[in-house]
């Protein structure tokens, strides 16, 4: 930024003794100011980037959530097809409210390089998990090795957290009652891909993007 040339002083004439003393000059007449120049106006503020949250901080959201009774019944539930809401998540991460009908429940599914938790706020859900890493790609259909399944029942309070690459289904098994449940992932979903199963063998169906849900 150029700085403003200094005034130079001038040596002012000396009256002789005896002459009339020169003239005063009017000082100069104040300008009414334009406001901040330019050079001086403060530069215009810049949000910060929210910091990426942790696992604890989605955790900690979720469960968070899942106790917020207003925002629960704020859902709106529907006999046969789930529902869902999308939720503001921390440090930019991508949170849901979610509505599952007796009997309903995702199917078989990853996160790709996302991480998440979810909680359950009413009602019971079941989750089937794999306890391997898949192969982001290259594949159609793979056997999976025994010992890999786990199963966990997630009551009211009751979540969990999972890391990349996460490999799942969630099913509402109750014959007559509705679950709600909260979700987050960080970051927001890239891709979802959804596998069908047969004993051990895991086949890759399709694959869904962000347009495909939201």
């Amino acid at each position: 930024m150029s700085s403003l040339p200094s005034a130079v002083p001038t040596a002012a004439p000396v009256p002789l003794p005896g002459s009339p003393a020169a003239p005063v000059p009017p000082p100069p007449a104040a300008r009414p100011s334009a406001g901040p120049s330019a050079e001086t106006a403060p530069a215009s503020a810049v949000a910060p980037t929210p910091a990426e949250p942790t696992l604890a901080e989605l955790m900690d959201f979720v469960r968070g959530a899942a106790r917020d009774q207003t925002l629960i019944a704020s859902l709106p539930l529907d006999p046969e097809d789930r529902t869902w809401v999308r939720l503001d998540g921390p440090g930019g991460s991508e949170a849901w409210l979610i509505g599952w009908p007796p009997g309903t429940g995702t199917g078989w599914h990853d996160h790709a390089e996302s991480f998440g938790a979810f909680t359950t706020a009413a009602g019971v859900l079941k989750e089937h998990s794999l306890a391997v890493r898949l192969p982001t790609d290259g594949w159609r259909t793979l056997e999976l090795t025994e010992g890999v399944d786990r199963s966990r029942v997630l009551a009211t309070g009751q979540g969990r957290a999972f890391g990349q690459n996460h490999v799942h289904e969630v099913l509402n098994e109750s014959e007559n009652a509705h679950a709600v449940s909260v979700h987050a992932y960080y970051p927001p979903l890239p891709r979802i891909r959804r596998f069908s199963r047969t004993g051990a063998v895991l086949r890759l169906e399709q694959t869904e993007h962000p347009q495909d849900w939201q």
